[in-house]
């Protein structure tokens, strides 16, 4: 799990610009109209990873061996085939002087890019156990702007984790429960008094499909990639981890769409 941050590694990441020995955690279903009760046990439950997959195409994965990162989130070494495919579509971009192409080629280009997203952790008062949710990292910021404003009082309300909308006007919130005796139920409010170890942190291992190279140049051409566009083939070897002379920095990150997986 090093290529993952979190706590205050991945709150860094926020606020700047599977293991087969884990435990058998999953991310919780999260979709538009859901709504939680929840205790916010800490300012540092949270792991921030690189998201990659197309929407109905190819199913969400972080790659085993990831591409090296700055602190702003630009690949400089060790491109994945994912990075390379994105890469391609940004380097015809940047020479293509039409500027309808030019923006169907960024779009392309973003389709096979990593996306910057957020686990956080929370206590559900309804079952009296803690569970992970998936969201963009403006969501994310959302979530903790509300956290960081309440971080005195988290031992003391519960709020209401909710999402709302759909695409990329899909909301997420975080409520407090000012009236706890009218609005908690008697096994939620013994729920919430009962929560008061902290965040249980080895839910974020092995919970995240890890692909090899493998099966990522399988996905790409799942996808509608031509692999042989960067060097690629079927059984072939990407060249991961070659010259770092080779390497470009992909462009600035931008907020992903929210889907329901």
């Amino acid at each position: 799990m090093s290529q993952f941050k979190t706590g205050a590694a991945a709150l860094g990441a926020l606020q700047s610009g599977g293991s087969d020995n884990g435990p058998k955690a999953e991310i919780t279903p999260f979709k538009s109209g859901t709504t939680f009760k929840v205790r916010v046990k800490g300012t540092e439950d949270l792991m921030q990873y690189f998201n990659y997959g197309i929407f109905k195409k190819v199913h969400s994965f972080v790659p085993k061996n990831p591409a090296e990162r700055n602190e702003r989130g630009f690949i400089t070494a060790n491109p994945t085939p994912w990075d390379k495919a994105a890469q391609y579509y940004y380097d015809k971009a940047n020479a293509e002087s039409d500027a309808v192409k030019k923006d169907e080629l960024q779009k392309e280009g973003y389709k096979y890019r990593g996306k910057e997203k957020f686990l956080l952790g929370f206590h559900n008062l309804e079952t009296g156990e803690d569970f992970v949710v998936d969201l963009t990292k403006q969501q994310a910021l959302d979530i903790y702007a509300v956290i960081t404003k309440y971080e005195k009082r988290l031992g003391k309300i519960a709020f209401e984790l909710s999402k709302t909308g759909a695409s990329t006007a899909t909301k997420v919130s975080l409520s407090p429960i000012i009236d706890m005796e009218e609005d908690l139920t008697d096994v939620e409010r013994a729920n919430f008094e009962k929560a008061d170890q902290p965040f249980n942190v080895g839910l974020f291992d092995g919970i995240l499909f890890e692909a090899d190279e493998k099966t990522q140049i399988e996905n790409l051409v799942a996808a509608g990639f031509d692999i042989t566009l960067i060097g690629l083939s079927i059984g072939g070897n990407s060249g991961q981890g070659g010259n770092d002379d080779d390497v470009t920095e992909i462009g600035e990150q931008t907020e992903a769409d929210s889907y329901d997986f």
